[in-house]
């Protein structure tokens, strides 16, 4: 399949500014679908009147989300921006303010329970997700060497905001995280034996540490079942499994259960700091905990518990003197 010099041009901008992957695929895919709705234009031809068509294509035909909304007009920006350099001024639809909602948490036994219809690795996962507070995409990116089973710590390298952080590692799933230690381990083995063992890393990292991504302490703790090529750099290694592979077991787990709830993996953190809040965590230790910059985001979390209405009794409690 030929590809497009001027897709082509956007992709190195975005890894030429160290973007994720899965934001550039997002961006990609964004571009691609402006250009395809504008009858294949360059974009160079275009302007606020071709966004805004988009836009309002996106908000009444395809009644997208805000957040959605907003995701696909960072991408046209970052085009227009960086690629074609040109600023993109005086548009009628600007950002949408994304509803700030309260988060679905479960109970201490809901979240148990539907941890216990899980099996195998996907069980360890979750129990991650719930026992650290970890978003999906820090779990399944833990290295061997970011687990620290002495002092039951764990680190999360460039969580969200690119920001590193420890947070706690129960004790009681030690055993199990051995286990899961030697499964990669022997994956690991396999792949050495075959003239492999390179584990995936961030853009360009392979040039600095070389024949070190061998070690096995680089190796991700839920390795995929198959080796793949770097996007990026174009080496053979292995990567961590995919979300969708959870989010699929999940959602058999939680049908099992009849939780009349909508979880997601990350239910699991939301539901970690409400517990961590109920049994009188201080804010501060949670916020640290969830790596949150800002401490008004953690306190929404003391609205989902009730704390500002905790002496507040309901008029149908009262009895009647």
């Amino acid at each position: 399949m030929t590809k497009s010099p001027f897709l082509e041009s956007v992709r190195q901008e975005i890894r030429t500014m160290r973007y994720s992957i899965k934001t550039e695929k997002s961006y990609l895919w964004w571009i691609k679908g402006f250009i395809l709705f504008n009858d294949k234009k360059h974009p160079n031809d275009m302007g606020n009147h071709e966004i805004e068509r988009f836009l309002n294509h996106l908000a009444i035909n395809r009644q997208v989300s805000s957040a959605t909304q907003n995701q696909a007009l960072c991408a046209i920006i970052f085009m227009y921006k960086n690629v074609i350099q040109r600023e993109i001024k005086n548009l009628k639809y600007g950002f949408t303010k994304r509803d700030r909602a309260i988060p679905t948490v479960l109970t201490h036994e809901e979240a148990m329970q539907i941890i216990g219809n899980l099996k195998d690795k996907y069980w360890l996962i979750a129990s991650l997700l719930y026992g650290c507070g970890l978003r999906i995409n820090e779990a399944l990116k833990l290295r061997v060497k970011d687990l620290n089973l002495a002092d039951n710590t764990l680190f999360v390298f460039r969580g969200k905001g690119r920001k590193d952080r420890y947070t706690l590692l129960p004790k009681s799933l030690n055993e199990s995280i051995k286990n899961q230690i030697e499964k990669a381990k022997l994956i690991h083995h396999k792949d050495t034996c075959e003239g492999y063992g390179l584990t995936s890393l961030p853009p360009s990292l392979i040039r600095k540490y070389g024949h070190a991504a061998k070690d096995f302490s680089w190796q991700y703790l839920f390795p995929s079942s198959i080796r793949c090529e770097h996007p990026h750099d174009g080496y053979i290694c292995r990567h961590h499994i995919h979300e969708t592979a959870f989010r699929k077991q999940l959602r058999q787990a939680v049908l099992k259960t009849g939780i009349a709830k909508r979880v997601k993996a990350h239910t699991f953190r939301h539901t970690f700091a409400t517990q961590l809040l109920l049994n009188g965590t201080d804010i501060r230790t949670v916020q640290e905990l969830l790596g949150h910059s800002d401490l008004r985001t953690t306190e929404l979390y003391t609205h989902v518990i009730g704390s500002r209405f905790s002496h507040t009794i309901s008029p149908f409690d009262r009895k009647v003197i």
